[in-house]
C-alpha cells in the first residue's frame, strides 16, 4: 500500500505518495497558480476520493502557533498563546501540541478543522506534526551561536540557537526577499548575536530563493547551504 505525505505552507500544499522509502510521485500546489479555479481543501478532497493510501503523514508549516518550554501542561490556554501571534478562529481551527524533546520545547499550532477532519475521517492512520518540531529534530546543533533556515516557497522557518540552546524560533510569509534579510537582521541584533560570529546553515527550496540567499552572503561570513530541495527530495517530508 502507498504512504501519502502531506506539507502545508501558506496558500499551498506539497504532497508526496511513497511506496516505502520510494517517492512515486510528487506535486504542489499553489494557490496563486490556480486562478481561483481550486483551493487547498479541494485539492487535497480530490486527492483523497482518487487513491487510496495506508498511511497518511501530515506537517503543518502555517504561522499559527507558539512555542514553550518543555513540560508546559495549560493546554486550555493553547489558543490564546497562539492569538498573540496570529489571529485565531476557535470555530474553524483545531489545537494541536508538537513535543520536542531534543531541545525542550514544545508549540502548540492549529491546523483549519476541515482539513483535519477530512483526514481523521478516512479511519486510516495518521499523524500529525509541526514544521517547525521536524526542523529542530534534524539540527545538528554546535557549541556555538547559529541561525538554521528553511526557505519554503513563499515562506520560511528560522531557528536561532546559543551552544544548543533555542533563543527565537519564527515562521515567516515572505513576499519580498529583501524585506526578510531585514528582518533577519533585526532579529540579530534586537538577541544580540553579531554577524562575525554567528553561523547560518540554510535548508530547503535554497535554488527558488537563490536572490535571497546571494544577498545573505553579502552581509554574512559564515554560510553553509545544508539541504536543497531536489525533486521526490523536501528536507521537511523527508522521514
Amino acid at each position: 500500500m502507498q504512504k501519502l505525505s502531506l506539507l502545508f505552507i501558506k496558500d499551498g500544499l506539497q504532497y508526496q505518495i511513497l511506496k516505502n522509502k520510494t517517492v512515486l510521485e510528487e506535486h504542489g500546489f499553489y494557490a496563486e497558480d490556480a486562478a481561483g479555479q481550486n483551493s487547498v481543501q479541494e485539492t487535497l478532497k480530490t486527492l483523497l476520493e482518487t487513491k487510496k493510501f495506508s498511511q497518511i503523514s501530515v506537517i503543518s508549516a502555517l504561522n499559527h502557533f507558539t512555542l514553550m518550554p518543555g513540560g508546559f501542561a495549560e493546554h486550555e490556554l493553547g489558543y490564546d498563546l497562539i492569538a498573540f501571534n496570529a489571529p485565531v478562529n476557535r470555530d474553524e481551527e483545531e489545537l494541536m501540541l508538537s513535543v520536542n524533546k531534543k531541545f525542550g520545547v514544545q508549540f502548540y499550532y492549529t491546523m483549519p478543522k476541515a482539513i483535519y477532519s477530512m483526514i481523521k475521517g478516512l479511519n486510516i492512520p495518521a499523524t500529525f506534526n509541526f514544521s517547525g518540531e521536524k526542523f529542530l529534530n534534524s539540527l545538528q546543533a554546535r557549541n556555538q551561536k547559529e541561525i538554521h533556515i528553511n526557505l519554503y516557497h513563499n515562506q520560511c522557518e528560522f531557528v536561532a540557537l546559543d551552544h544548543k540552546k533555542v533563543i527565537l524560533y519564527n515562521n515567516l510569509d515572505v513576499n519580498s526577499e529583501v524585506d526578510f534579510l531585514y528582518f533577519i537582521m533585526f532579529t540579530l541584533s534586537k538577541i544580540e548575536f553579531g554577524i562575525a560570529e554567528t553561523s547560518f546553515f540554510v535548508y530547503g527550496e535554497t535554488t527558488e530563493n537563490e536572490t535571497f540567499i546571494s544577498e545573505l552572503r553579502k552581509f554574512v561570513k559564515k554560510i553553509k547551504i545544508v539541504f536543497d530541495n531536489v525533486p521526490k527530495k523536501n528536507f521537511v517530508m523527508a522521514g
